[in-house]
């Protein structure tokens, strides 16, 4: 079981530096960022751009992996967000990795002024869209089967004209994508391009409903979805990374060490083979007590 974490980009980096490199030292896989205009659990507060953070976290580290947990076709058009994919992936020496999923029907849409007024896209568009995104980067990031890095494309959603994408990745064929998906068509999706596949812990119901074993319970009949997709797309499923990113529940994941490692038990008998939790904050969203994220680290354990 890989052991990530995940650093909210609500600081300037002069203050944040600090913890992108302790996240490497502590010996954890990987280090991801959510990638929003806004985010809604901090409305009012700081909020800076995941791409820019991230580049910046690539020069105050050597090792550690770097992603984004997700982006979202929301306000990511496929050709400029490959460009800064294979431009990450250079500036980190090969190692950045692409989370991307459909996005929320709010926030980052709606600023924008996407969709029906007030509300985004519908759950069929952002489906779509998703789809189609990551079809066109994977054409783009892994180049034509000729060879060439420039790419034509017409879609419903999108369209990319003589796109060219030199050197391409340092990674090859490309980056890894990490691809967040709930429904049947989003999983097959993943199964057909993604090396990991991301889930958070909510088990899908209001926060107040949740409970431990309806999370398991739930995780669990989406690890069987998932070999169905590998399945219909003709793919091993043990192939295919399994991601939890933590947070979201009333699972103990950050209240103890102990708690965490009663979590990641679990999380690994149902399959996941990754569990991402988040750097704690000083004081409201993850504000977990910060010792435990010292002794859970890979380095301490």
């Amino acid at each position: 079981m890989r052991i990530s974490v995940c650093i909210l980009p609500d600081r300037p980096f002069r203050e944040a530096a600090p913890t992108w490199w302790r996240a490497e030292e502590l010996g954890f896989h990987a280090a991801y960022s959510y990638d929003h205009i806004t985010w809604a659990g901090l409305p009012d507060s700081a909020w800076y751009g995941a791409m820019p953070t991230l580049a910046a976290a690539a020069g105050v580290t050597a090792r550690i992996r770097l992603g984004t947990l997700v982006s979202s076709p929301n306000y990511r058009h496929p050709v400029p967000l490959a460009h800064d994919v294979v431009t990450l992936d250079a500036i980190s020496e090969g190692r950045f990795v692409l989370g991307f999923g459909a996005g929320s029907p709010d926030a980052d849409a709606v600023v924008l002024g996407q969709g029906t007024p007030g509300k985004g896209w519908s759950l069929q568009e952002r489906g779509g869209r998703f789809r189609e995104s990551v079809e066109l980067l994977d054409r783009l990031l892994t180049g034509e089967p000729d060879g060439r890095r420039r790419t034509t494309f017409h879609g419903r959603y999108y369209e990319a004209i003589d796109a060219r994408l030199e050197p391409g990745c340092v990674q090859r064929p490309r980056v890894p994508f990490v691809l967040a998906a709930n429904g049947p068509s989003g999983m097959r999706t993943a199964a057909r391009y993604g090396a990991s596949w991301v889930v958070i812990d909510d088990g899908g119901v209001p926060r107040q409903e949740r409970t431990e074993a309806w999370t398991y319970s739930v995780l669990a009949r989406r690890m069987e979805q998932l070999d169905a997709a590998c399945e219909k797309e003709g793919r091993d499923p043990k192939s295919l990374g399994r991601t939890l990113l933590t947070g979201f529940s009333l699972l103990p994941t950050m209240e103890s060490a102990q708690g965490f490692e009663d979590v990641a038990g679990r999380c690994a008998e149902l399959g996941f083979t990754e569990i991402v939790v988040h750097y704690p904050r000083e004081s409201g969203f993850y504000s977990t007590p910060r010792h435990v994220i010292e002794e859970i680290a890979p380095a301490n354990r």
